[in-house]
């Protein structure tokens, strides 16, 4: 059996897979809707019904129409709010109105699907920074039918095979300023075609050039998957979250509906990429909701996101609390009179980073907690409600627990791992850590947490491996990986310490092969060796030399002692 038939026997077989047993009384049951793709890919590799979250409807706005494809929606839906001639992306070198891109998104699905061969259900990798070329993109690949496979600009060669093997990605859209590492890919894991875009004369753009402005969107499934959004597993094999076109309307019906104030004019800006889904929903999926425009800063300097706001009078920003720290340190007076919201995830928001800005600003940052695998953010601070160091109250339309170590809800004030049911879950591409993540119908999202007698939560720690910088996921064993790879270590252990700007870095502690010296020279080679082999942000800050590591009594490297002593390092 293939094709759309295939399909078919395969939704049924995922028909149990919509909610598992639990006592929440807004449990909706729903199948999926049929596929509406030729390529069945996806559909084929959804998790096993019995490890499926339990998905929770209780806002009308979540109710979609069985055949959806959310690109056209929100294009459809932004120029009907702010009309073609509205500015839409922003930036140093360039405005483009709603009909520009409106213009290029439709150019390039022309590209994609009379030029290239894209099928519906089509796999297409997207590398490129912020730009709004890369944002035409994305809805092209989606409007086309295709499912967008977003990756972070800073991944090497070698991450990027692990993505294109995983994805069975044939196809891949770059900007020309980083085809090099895409290109580097070797064997089965490059992609058979790799189109570049950026300038006039790049393929994309040339072949783009010559295709008429309208393009009719390809009939997709509210439960067809549109984007493939990769994150780091703890041992470094990331982890394929796939979600729907209904997913992507659903993170704008409740975060962006219930959390992000509209305004007569709203501005967007902020610097995380699209390959994060943080980045997606607040620079591409919410502007688009809002008709707003959309501000790209073209450079990554501290000022650089200050003076976007000065200059474009920015309403909305969205950042890390690195970020916000940095606007606060950069040189020259600070005019951010024209903000009305400032968002903060990606890491653990500092209480005292929260009171600096509101001391600067008058405006309280909202703190959030979302993950890749719930598409956005689930948990934030309210606009009218917010207490510093806390990240707030459950977004309207997802439940929130925590759970004791029996896995039993703990009631009233207490601590407990974070679990999160909502209109979106985790659903891993033919990964078996699926039901690491989903237990009992819950998405367990690895963090310790607790609640007070008001309803807010409080961030307590990680419970795995994962280092947060930054609002980077930084995988402690893939780095490690890295720093055995040199010829001069014997052992290490990576672990995360604290750190006042970036929440965390990444430290090694590192036992040398005895021809080794511990010496700084070693220190900064071991650093330069890890950033050749993988994305820069991951290399380890901090390299600690030491003779031995812990052990248990069975062996076992002790990752907690290290841990420890980082976090008592940091204090002493």
């Amino acid at each position: 059996m293939t094709g759309v038939g295939q399909v078919q026997h395969e939704r049924d077989n995922h028909a149990s897979a919509r909610m598992p047993d639990g006592d929440a009384p807004s449990r909706v049951a729903r199948e999926l809707s049929p596929s509406r793709y030729a390529d069945p890919f996806a559909r084929l590799r959804l998790p096993p019904a019995d490890q499926w979250p339990q998905l929770e409807f209780d806002l009308p706005s979540l109710v979609y129409p069985d055949e959806l494809n959310c690109a056209d929606a929100l294009l459809k839906d932004a120029i009907r709010q702010a009309g073609p001639g509205s500015p839409a992306i922003i930036t140093d070198a360039e405005t483009w109105t709603y009909a520009d891109l409106l213009a290029a998104a439709n150019r390039y699905a022309r590209v994609l699907t009379e030029d290239l061969g894209l099928r519906s259900g089509g796999r297409v990798l997207l590398r490129g920074g912020n730009t709004p070329a890369l944002f035409a993109c994305w809805l092209a690949v989606v409007k086309a039918g295709g499912i967008a496979v977003t990756t972070m600009p800073l991944l090497r060669a070698a991450e990027l095979s692990q993505i294109v093997r995983k994805a069975e990605a044939d196809l891949a859209l770059c900007d020309v300023r980083l085809a090099g590492e895409l290109t580097a890919c070797a064997g089965g894991g490059a992609p058979t075609r790799v189109v570049l875009f950026g300038t006039p004369d790049a393929e994309l753009d040339g072949r783009a050039a010559r295709k008429p402005a309208e393009f009719t969107a390809a009939p997709a499934s509210q439960d067809d998957v549109c984007l493939i959004a990769f994150t780091s597993g703890t041992t470094g094999q990331p982890k394929a979250a796939l979600h729907f076109h209904r997913d992507v309307m659903s993170m704008c019906h409740t975060y962006a509906a219930h959390r992000l104030p509209r305004g007569e004019r709203p501005v967007f800006c902020g610097t995380p990429p699209i390959g994060f889904t943080f980045g997606l929903g607040a620079l591409l999926a919410f502007p688009l909701f809002f008709g707003a425009a959309v501000v790209l800063p073209s450079e990554s300097a501290p000022g650089a996101l200050a003076d976007a706001i000065r200059r474009h009078r920015v309403t909305h920003v969205f950042t890390s609390p690195t970020g916000y720290r940095a606007m606060l340190e950069a040189p020259g007076p600070l005019d951010l009179s024209s903000l009305q919201v400032a968002v903060s995830a990606g890491e653990h928001l500092p209480t005292a980073t929260s009171e600096a800005w509101f001391q600067a600003t008058g405006l309280r940052l909202l703190d959030g907690i979302g993950a890749t695998e719930m598409i956005h953010i689930f948990i934030s601070s309210d606009p009218d409600d917010v207490r510093p160091g806390s990240v707030g109250k459950p977004v309207p339309g997802y439940t929130v627990a925590l759970l004791d170590d029996d896995g039993q809800p703990v009631e009233g004030e207490g601590a407990g791992r974070l679990a999160v049911r909502g209109p979106v879950g985790c659903r891993y591409l033919n990964d078996p850590r699926q039901g690491d993540y989903v237990q009992h119908g819950w998405n367990l999202t690895g963090d310790m947490f607790r609640r007070d007698a008001d309803g807010f939560y409080w961030f307590v720690a990680r419970a795995d491996d994962m280092i947060i910088s930054s609002g980077y996921n930084i995988a402690g064993p893939e780095v490690e990986g890295a720093i055995l790879s040199h010829r001069d270590v014997a052992e290490c252990v990576v672990v995360g310490a604290p750190d006042a700007r970036r929440g965390q870095v990444v430290k090694a502690y590192v036992v040398l092969k005895p021809d080794a010296a511990p010496a700084p020279e070693t220190a900064k080679a071991l650093q330069d060796h890890v950033k050749a082999i993988l994305a820069p942000y991951k290399y380890p800050r901090l390299v600690e030399f030491v003779a031995e590591l812990p052990r248990t009594t069975t062996g076992k490297l002790s990752r907690r002692a290290l841990r420890d002593a980082a976090t008592a390092g940091d204090r002493s």
